[in-house]
């Protein structure tokens, strides 16, 4: 069985934008015989549920990209550069990281998953993401594939992370300034993915990486949920960064930018704090601890969360950003957040500046110690 998002009545904008996105999808198929394919997101599940995550574009049908990228030698040598990857890797990115941005989705349009040997029919929403939940999936826990094939389409592949029903710990992790720092200002971070993003561009929070292997080493099974206010369409960017520097694997919770049924954007904040408590209705099992920093939102979303639902939330981790990255987040030189817990039960929070100083701190409360 599978359930899918129901749609309210859509916002002027969203109604233009679908009114450009139909015509243009119209000269793609009719004039320029583009077809569908299909792209897989990271997913999750438990038990009795899997969450299919993935989105449906047009491309040619002699490439599985929108846009046709740059000559390359299919015999060059794949030269290695510092920091990972190749020559032609880093190029073919610093081409993906604009070009992500420029797709023509399949609204509405009927799609198959197939999981564990089953078929399930979904659609795809007004932006061509699908968000699908299937149920009785019959998957042991552990990462499993499932396919997309959208109708009269190209297949694509989406890994699921199941989590066991007798885990009883688990991460949220931040991405921007938590994990991944792209030193520049706030309002600048979206263009420069957009068209620039490439990976020498971000740098490596220190220790965080460590800090989620030790953590989860520490108990069996449990997952990490990276929980960002990012595009959707960065997700394979993101996932390439996070597995080259390290980082656990676990699936991604983005959102998709532009117009809603109700405004012109999207708010972050909501994508986020809905997120939280989806997770918590889901997994009613885990205690999480959320790890996020304290240049923009995370303090007093974490801070909410934790007073609404004490009874799931173990500890809080905040990296603390330098006075520069400050600064460059939110125009002044300190935290623009005042942070003082208040819950039905104290819930610890900790404080440093990288996963090195959270990593003794978060262990200590864990264990029921006191942190100095």
């Amino acid at each position: 069985m599978v359930y899918r998002r129901c749609m309210a009545r859509l916002h002027a904008a969203a109604r233009f934008e679908d009114a450009m996105n139909r015509r243009l999808t119209g000269v793609l198929r009719d004039q320029w015989g583009w077809t569908c394919r299909a792209i897989g997101y990271p997913g999750y599940g438990g038990a009795t549920f899997a969450r299919i995550l993935g989105r449906v574009l047009l491309s040619r049908q002699d490439t599985d990209e929108p846009l046709t990228p740059p000559a390359q030698d299919p015999a060059a040598p794949a030269e290695r550069v510092d920091g990972g990857g190749t020559l032609r890797e880093r190029a073919e990115e610093r081409v993906r990281g604009w070009r992500a941005f420029v797709t023509a989705q399949a609204m509405n349009h009927p799609v198959t998953i197939t999981v564990n040997g089953h078929t399930h029919e979904a659609q795809t929403d007004r932006s061509g993401y699908l968000d699908a939940v299937i149920t009785d999936h019959g998957l042991e826990p552990g990462w499993h594939e499932a396919t997309i094939t959208p109708r009269n389409g190209r297949p694509g592949t989406a890994r699921v992370l199941i989590v066991s029903p007798n885990v009883r710990f688990g991460l949220v992790s931040d991405i921007d300034d938590t994990v991944i720092t792209t030193s520049l200002p706030r309002p600048l971070i979206a263009a420069w993915n957009t068209f620039v993003l490439h990976e020498q561009a971000r740098h490596v929070v220190p220790g965080m990486a460590p800090m989620y292997r030790d953590l989860l080493a520490e108990h069996e099974g449990a997952p990490i949920f990276y929980l960002s206010t990012g595009a959707w369409n960065t997700c394979g960017t993101l996932v390439r960064f996070l597995e080259r520097h390290g980082y656990p694997a676990g699936p991604l919770l983005l959102t998709d930018w532009g117009p809603t049924n109700t405004g012109w954007f999207r708010s972050g904040q909501d994508h986020k704090r809905t997120s939280l408590h989806r997770l918590a209705r889901e997994f009613p099992h885990i205690h999480w601890v959320l790890i996020g920093d304290d240049g923009q939102h995370d303090p007093k979303l974490y801070n909410d969360f934790a007073t609404d639902r004490g009874d799931v939330v173990r500890a809080i981790g905040i990296r603390e950003l330098t006075p520069t990255e400050q600064v460059l987040s939110h125009g002044i030189p300190v935290s623009n957040e005042g942070f003082t817990p208040k819950v039905h039960r104290p819930i610890p929070v900790v404080r440093a500046p990288d996963g090195y100083g959270l990593l003794p701190k978060l262990r200590a409360v864990l264990r029921g110690q006191e942190v100095l």
